[in-house]
């Protein structure tokens, strides 16, 4: 019940910081609005299925966008602010102290999710049908929550470089790309549909797509949570790792 209240705690404070920042508030509204008009442009040549298409995809960029630059950049801020050493060692295992952190990024991206659904559909008169509201809520629960731990990987591998954060911008394009946001995935080549297919964010918006359409998400909606626990056990692992070789060769700074 501590780890559960550490995790908790950690996830409001977060949020609380995130959303009083006007960076995080323009990168969550702004920014996935800019991307959204375009594909809107782009889509409104075909019919009223392939704008609803564009709407979902493109509110879902939105939570990715929040979280990959951010979450690169998580452990480099700590060290800019001089806190990462007190987090290393305080009580609490380290990575139940940074997993709220990058849970929080991308549940900033419901901002982005919300704001970019109203503009297509005050704009464009997109309107995205919803057949099952519970299933569609737990979609994107799920696919809030997978990202989340994926940023926490990210987090974790990107400890080392000092310029973590232009890495996990890196990701930002080819993720949302290869993980059938805004392209199906049947356009491209049969290698990239099987790295897609080790994504969580891939089988969270086919989640939310079938949610939305009305068809059976259970096998998407649990490779989703299946994957996104994988990399949480993976940044885990990694962490420990990581902390033990930093505290026998004094690397935690970067000094």
């Amino acid at each position: 019940m501590r780890n559960v209240r550490l995790l908790a705690v950690g996830w409001v404070m977060h949020m609380k910081m995130l959303s009083t920042s006007s960076f995080n508030g323009l990168l969550a509204i702004v920014y996935p609005i800019f991307f959204a008009t375009v594909a809107f442009f782009i889509y409104q040549a075909g019919n009223e299925n392939a704008l609803a298409y564009a709407g979902l995809g493109a509110a879902v960029m939105g939570i990715w966008g929040s979280t990959s630059t951010a979450a690169g950049a998580a452990l480099q801020r700590e060290r800019w602010h001089g806190t990462l050493e007190v987090l290393v060692t305080s009580p609490a295992p380290f990575s139940l102290v940074l997993l709220p952190i990058t849970i929080a990024m991308a549940s900033i991206g419901l901002y982005s999710m919300f704001s970019t659904l109203l503009w297509g559909r005050l704009l464009f008169g997109i309107h995205v049908p919803v057949h099952d509201w519970p299933l569609f809520c737990a979609s994107i629960l799920a696919t809030i929550l997978s990202i989340g731990m994926c940023g926490f990987l990210i987090a974790v591998a990107f400890v080392r470089y000092r310029t973590a954060w232009a890495l996990g911008n890196l990701l930002e394009y080819p993720v949302w790309m290869v993980c059938g946001f805004l392209v199906p995935l049947h356009e491209f080549p049969e290698a990239v549909q099987w790295i897609s297919r080790t994504l969580a964010p891939t089988w969270g918006m086919r989640a939310i797509r079938d949610a939305s359409n009305g068809t059976p998400i259970v096998t998407d909606l649990l490779v989703c949570v299946a994957l996104g626990a994988g990399y949480m056990l993976a940044g885990v692992i990694l962490a420990e790792r990581l902390l033990r070789s930093a505290r026998a060769k004094a690397t935690l700074s970067l000094t």
